[in-house]
């Protein structure tokens, strides 16, 4: 079963110095029938104005990823980590038994365009860690490429959840497919362009909501940039 999620019913916020569209409730935006799907929880797409940002603030208990498709996200954190990620860049940060945390766009003139990405881990009270990956535009050029995964390996960021994300281009005659525990649930959120998605058009923000399906088919793109979540059936924990 695929059920699309389209980007004009997500939720909206507009804080001034910040423009953001909620795939799932959060905040100020809440829908009983969108709280999440599995153990994937939030999907903010943010775009942050200049010189402008996130105060310090704190998080725990979750799995939390930052994919950057325009301008620079800086981020600080009370690890000791103090960063920048640019486009290309997989950020993730476990937040665990506790972490304190900013985000700002330090640039002048250049709007920070973001999708904020938090998931349910399998674990309560861990250690907090911090992780960042480059992802070559190459290696999601036509295919599906693993950026974050229970294992974690060379160029792929280890989360600690039950929960595999790929990222991909395409473009034309480009396609991708890949194979799917029925028993699980998927999410594809199209990042730009236009996809179609098991035969389903997509357009920029939207998405499409699998359950019980053996296969994930990814065609017809048009300057499209997707990611792909592989999810278990259910979170672990009530947030």
């Amino acid at each position: 079963m695929l059920t699309l999620r389209k980007s004009q019913d997500r939720g909206h916020a507009d804080h001034g110095w910040l423009h953001s569209f909620h795939s799932f409730s959060f905040a100020g935006y809440y829908d009983p029938r969108h709280m999440g799907w599995g153990n994937l929880r939030v999907i903010n797409e943010d775009r942050i104005a200049p010189g402008t940002g996130f105060g310090t603030h704190g998080h725990r208990d979750m799995e939390i990823i930052s994919y950057v498709l325009s301008g620079e996200l800086a981020h600080q954190d009370s690890l000791g980590n103090v960063k920048v990620i640019p486009p290309g860049d997989v950020q993730r940060m476990s937040a665990g038994s506790g972490v304190m945390h900013s985000e700002f766009n330090h640039a002048q003139g250049q709007v920070t365009h973001f999708l904020q990405i938090w998931i349910e881990p399998n674990v309560r009270g861990m250690v907090p860690s911090y992780e960042q990956i480059t992802v070559p535009e190459d290696d999601k050029r036509g295919a599906l490429r693993l950026v974050a995964s229970p294992q974690g390996g060379a160029g792929v960021v280890r989360i600690h959840a039950d929960a595999s994300l790929y990222a991909g281009l395409f473009d034309d005659a480009e396609s991708a497919a890949l194979a799917m525990d029925p028993a699980r649930k998927a999410y594809v959120h199209l990042v730009r362009g236009a996809l179609q998605v098991n035969g389903r058009p997509l357009c920029a923000g939207d998405a499409a909501m699998l359950q019980g399906e053996e296969q994930i088919r990814l065609e017809e793109g048009k300057n499209a940039e997707v990611l792909v979540f592989d999810l278990a059936p259910q979170a672990y924990f009530t947030i």
